[in-house]
């Protein structure tokens, strides 16, 4: 089968992330999408993070009614700071039967050459990028990589930091949540002021 890889924080899931990994499941030829919360990624701050069991929730209750989008807490019981070639390398392991690649965004390929074995990850995995709106204008040379694939995702521009800072200052943002974490958020109480 072939599996996405869909990383990170989630910190919250949004519509954002939902749209772009199910767009990745039913308009390239991935069959499936495994939404990876990441306990700790080496460029973010931990302090600003929800416990992970709260995350993988809030993953869970976003993809239930969606098939080929899947949860996952594969990289809670691997060595942090989570690197992701260790991940691939554990995964492709595990479950030889799979072929899997990366979904990032079009930033994200901007900085793949500062990423830890970046070129060994090129060499075994397929990446799909969904286009970000970037300040960054620099000619990206690994777009024309015959493993980088540029899907014509639509381009979300919501963060998870927005939604945070916004529910910090009690702004409605339920519209930009699926409807079960934005319940998950209130009855918890989370990102608002203490």
């Amino acid at each position: 089968m072939k599996i996405g890889l869909y990383f990170g924080t989630f910190n919250p899931i949004h519509v954002g992330h939902l749209t772009i990994a199910n767009h990745m499941a039913e308009f390239s030829e991935l069959e499936q999408i495994w939404l990876i919360v990441t306990p700790h990624n080496p460029h973010k701050k931990k302090s600003t993070l929800l416990p992970d069991h709260h995350r993988l929730e809030m993953v869970y209750r976003a993809t239930k009614d969606y098939p080929k989008l899947k949860p996952s807490d594969i990289e809670f019981g691997l060595p942090q700071p989570n690197y992701t070639i260790n991940t691939l390398t554990y995964l492709q392991e595990k479950y030889p039967q799979h072929e899997f690649s990366l979904i990032m965004g079009e930033d994200n390929l901007n900085s793949l050459h500062k990423w830890k074995n970046y070129d060994q990850i090129l060499e075994n995995n397929s990446i799909f990028i969904y286009p970000r709106r970037t300040d960054i204008k620099a000619k990206n040379t690994l777009k024309q990589h015959p493993k980088v694939t540029i899907i014509n995702a639509p381009i979300m521009e919501i963060s998870s930091t927005f939604i945070r800072a916004a529910i910090k200052e009690n702004k409605n943002i339920r519209p930009m949540l699926p409807e079960n974490v934005w319940e998950y958020l209130d009855e918890m109480n989370f990102y608002k002021k203490r």
